[in-house]
């Protein structure tokens, strides 16, 4: 049985304490095959304060049933609150690890979300690996109570769903009510940076924890959302976290 992590309350979320991803990727898929019931949220500044000024997102959070440090700045408000070693574990990495696991346990998965294109290569690339794809859909659905339906009557113990925030883990709100025997998780962009339609930030960038700083220069656009750092940062510095 998995052993329990420690949760850290991060801006008023509970971010739980995994040592590593191994140690996150076990919690999920045990050796055995067993398959954690429940939903996932990557947790990173941002996000911390956007759910502050946004009751609903806060509370989307908070039901979650694992929530794990993505971001550098709540690994750094763990580690000084607890005193210890935590892991950045970023999603897309943890997303991969997962689908590697899935496949050595054969566990049944389903996959939801981006375009059409990147849903066929994503399928393609999981099945060489030998994940046991039992069905898909991209993002362009048009009758919300069928996918869910069809999630549910797939024997699917892995749905992951790639439909940004919180647009995602308001659809896996919906589906767990139909199928709560199943491990949920929202990956975002995830499958297009599997398939090579997005570039991850390049090595020496993710090493020194500054992937923002690349997403912002690629995508300016981000600017707006971006400026959430420097109050997370101001809060950090002024230990209000």
């Amino acid at each position: 049985m998995a052993i329990q992590p420690e949760v850290v309350q991060v801006g008023g979320i509970g971010v739980m304490a995994f040592g590593n991803m191994a140690e996150l990727v076990n919690y999920v898929i045990q050796d055995d095959g067993t398959v954690f019931s429940g939903s996932a949220i990557a947790m990173n500044p941002e996000k911390v304060i956007a759910a502050s000024k946004n009751p609903e997102l806060m509370a989307i959070l908070n039901k979650a049933d694992i929530r794990y440090a993505d971001g550098m700045g709540v690994v750094k408000v763990m580690r000084r609150k607890l005193g210890r070693k935590v892991e950045r574990i970023p999603g897309c990495e943890l997303w991969q690890a997962l689908m590697a696991k899935a496949a050595v346990t054969k566990t049944p998965v389903f996959l939801v979300g981006a375009k059409p294109q990147v849903m066929a290569e994503t399928v393609e690339k999981l099945t060489a690996m030998g994940v046991n794809i039992v069905d898909s859909q991209d993002g362009y659905f048009k009758d919300e109570n069928e996918l869910i339906r069809r999630i549910a009557q797939s024997g699917a113990r892995i749905v992951t769903v790639a439909m940004g925030s919180p647009k995602q883990e308001l659809f896996i709100g919906k589906c767990q009510k139909q199928l709560p025997d199943a491990y949920y998780m929202g990956v975002g962009g995830t499958y297009d940076v599997f398939t090579g339609h997005v570039q991850r930030a390049p090595a020496l960038w993710c090493k020194l924890h500054l992937e923002w700083a690349y997403r912002l220069l690629s995508q300016p656009s981000r600017i707006g959302r971006q400026t959430n750092l420097l109050t997370y940062a101001w809060l950090y510095v002024t230990n209000k976290l």
